[in-house]
């Protein structure tokens, strides 16, 4: 009787928080996108104008196209009117047609999302190949040349911007050595270095937290106990220390994301990788409104996303919360 109410009160509290989630997405939707419609009127210039730019080219732009666009895009409404015409449509899941092409805003972002999503899941995997994995070798000997190194690396490599990091790394990796592309899409290796670009990024915090947790896990009882036990240092670390480490990295990840959502706009306009971070980047200087409140949107909606993720994860390997 006893596990059945357990497993009930599991169910009950897994719809809660997937409810509470699903208004945290809500929010973050009619907020993000209402942020961006006034961020963009704000702009300088004539919206107009800009849309026609990139409708038709600069020098094909007169004053007759812009406010032909201008009437045709109901630019000259009352702002009030034109947003409550957007949460209309957002209500009705629809995001638009974009402003210069006239294509709907989700079928573009559908095209740039997979681009997106791959280049933020390998930039994941490689940063927890990288920064976890030093960080658990410089906890097992704190104060060690490891450790000391780790850690000066880890403030330079924070300390850069990624638009400054990935620059560095086309010098390395495309103009000396010649073993990867320096932007595009073509090649397959071309994802390599924006990926790398965000890694390390991710890579410099995580594996400090790796390491303050290896440390707190290699002075624990439980971990003494195992040594004690007979378990050699591999098995110790197998058994009761790889699980514990990496509750807080995982956790952690949950306040990077917000640096990996910087940096996917960024980066991929650095790398001119076909995502939606460099769709946006576009959307804005031809002031596509629709277009920018749409990536926007996915962008903020990725976040929660991601962290609805990483709590699930985060509850299944943590020890302290298995029966």
């Amino acid at each position: 009787m006893n596990i059945v109410h357990g497993d009930n009160r599991a169910i009950a509290s897994l719809f809660s928080a997937l409810g509470r989630r699903l208004l945290q997405a809500a929010l973050v939707a009619l907020l993000v996108g209402t942020l961006c419609f006034f961020m963009t009127r704000m702009l300088p210039g004539d919206m107009a104008y800009r849309i026609a730019a990139g409708r038709y080219g600069y020098d094909m732009v007169t004053s007759a196209a812009a406010d032909a666009v201008r009437h045709e895009l109901g630019l000259d409404r009352p702002l009030l009117s034109a947003l409550a015409d957007w949460w209309s449509k957002l209500w009705h899941l629809d995001l638009g047609l974009s402003q210069v092409t006239g294509q709907p805003v989700i079928h573009e972002i559908a095209e740039q999302l997979v681009p997106t999503l791959k280049l933020s899941v390998l930039a994941l995997g490689l940063s927890f190949l990288i920064g976890p994995t030093i960080g658990l070798l410089a906890g097992l000997r704190p104060g060690g040349w490891l450790d000391r190194s780790t850690l000066t690396l880890s403030v330079l490599l924070r300390a850069l911007p990624s638009f400054l990091l990935g620059l560095l790394l086309v010098l390395i990796f495309s103009v000396q050595m010649g073993a990867l592309p320096a932007a595009g899409h073509d090649d397959h290796g071309s994802i390599m270095l924006p990926a790398l670009t965000l890694a390390l990024g991710l890579a410099a915090v995580s594996s400090r937290v790796a390491r303050d947790a290896m440390v707190s896990v290699r002075s624990s009882a439980y971990f003494a106990f195992a040594l004690t036990k007979g378990l050699t240092l591999q098995q110790a670390l197998l058994h009761h220390g790889i699980r514990n480490v990496a509750v807080p990295v995982i956790s952690y990840l949950g306040v990077q994301l917000v640096y990996l959502i910087e940096g996917v706009v960024l980066v991929e306009t650095i790398f001119a990788w076909p995502g939606i971070g460099h769709a946006l980047v576009h959307a804005i200087f031809g002031r596509d409104v629709p277009m920018i409140q749409g990536t926007a949107l996915i962008l903020g909606l990725m976040f929660v996303i991601f962290n609805s993720l990483i709590d699930v994860i985060c509850s299944l390997i943590d020890p302290r919360r298995r029966s």
